[in-house]
């Protein structure tokens, strides 16, 4: 009995981050960092795919919901400022 709850919490725990991913990270408000930890700016807009909009230099950007992650709590793209700038 014991074996079959331990390992019924290792599935649960390893389909966490699959549930996180589809619920997305976006969240309008929040500041979106790039990958080497520039401040891009803030989220305007969250698409229903989850991909982040927000005015940079003057202009909408949507940056991709595959590109964004939370790390250490931060909104972050794997992108980096010039990609984003080269985003429409």
């Amino acid at each position: 009995m014991k074996k079959s709850w331990i390992a019924m919490l290792m599935i649960a725990l390893t389909s966490l981050p699959v549930i996180a991913q589809g619920e997305g990270v976006a969240a309008k408000g929040k500041m979106l960092v790039a990958a080497n930890g520039a401040r891009l700016g803030v989220v305007y807009r969250v698409t229903d795919d989850g991909s982040a909009q927000l005015i940079l230099d003057g202009k909408m950007v949507t940056v991709p919901a595959s590109t964004l992650s939370a790390v250490d709590g931060a909104l972050t793209t794997s992108l980096s400022k010039t990609e984003v700038r080269r985003l429409h």
